[in-house]
């Protein structure tokens, strides 16, 4: 069994959904990072197909997934230290956690526009795409937070924002380091996707992991009585 905490308390997640959530989520990372990068290749993938050139065009897609693969992984990393993080947050701070999430979520958009500005920015430069960058996360998490609202209850909308900005950028930093413009991109929309998947799928897990437990434990309180019921010889 595998055993963590999440906005709702103490849940469990049998093995195998825990397998089935890790592999599904591969599969979103490695798709995910194939479209963003056949729209932000375009042009190499567009000579490629009028040439007739299909190896070269497989083998750049298949490399793409390959990279997804890796945002996948990175976001699983993200997303079992939130997990921790989480459980200790409201260990400590207990009722101050949210209002402490909020403020982190502001500092990270700041800084997400700020020290990227300062940092990249040419003199004659708007500020406005590094503007731009920070409300494409901001929108990203706030509809996937209130749809795990819907999914759940409204105790869950500043966790799930938390974990979709502030860890999300936070998985995102190698590339922004780099401020290579398709880079920024190739990896930021596979990262959205696996987080949001994960986040979104949690609670099926979890019903689907109790309702398993509930029959396995019926089917062993079932054997047991067959087990204790006397013979007739």
């Amino acid at each position: 069994m595998v055993k963590f905490n999440f906005v709702l308390g103490e849940k469990i997640v049998t093995s195998r959904n825990w397998v089935h959530l890790f592999l599904t989520t591969l599969v979103v990372g490695a798709v995910t990072t194939a479209l963003v990068g056949f729209i932000v290749r375009w042009s190499e993938f567009q000579q490629l197909l009028s040439d007739f050139n299909i190896l070269e065009f497989l083998s750049i897609l298949v490399w793409l997934m390959g990279v997804g693969l890796i945002f996948s992984i990175v976001s699983q990393m993200g997303f079992f230290a939130y997990l921790t993080v989480h459980r200790f947050g409201l260990g400590i701070f207990k009722s101050l956690w949210n209002p402490v999430q909020v403020l982190l979520i502001a500092f990270v958009l700041f800084d997400l526009v700020y020290l990227r500005f300062n940092a990249f920015a040419e003199s004659d430069e708007s500020i406005m795409p590094y503007i731009g960058l920070a409300v494409i996360v901001l929108v990203a998490g706030l509809i996937v937070a209130f749809m795990k609202v819907k999914q759940t209850n409204k105790e869950a909308l500043i966790p799930a924002l938390f974990f979709m900005i502030v860890v999300t950028v936070i998985e995102w930093v190698p590339v922004l380091r780099v401020n290579e413009h398709s880079w920024l991109y190739l990896m930021l929309f596979p990262l959205l996707a696996c987080n949001a998947y994960q986040l979104l799928v949690l609670h099926k897990l979890n019903q689907k992991s109790q309702e398993e437990r509930k029959a396995l434990e019926k089917k062993a309180k079932t054997n047991e009585k067959v087990q204790k019921k006397p013979s007739n010889a």
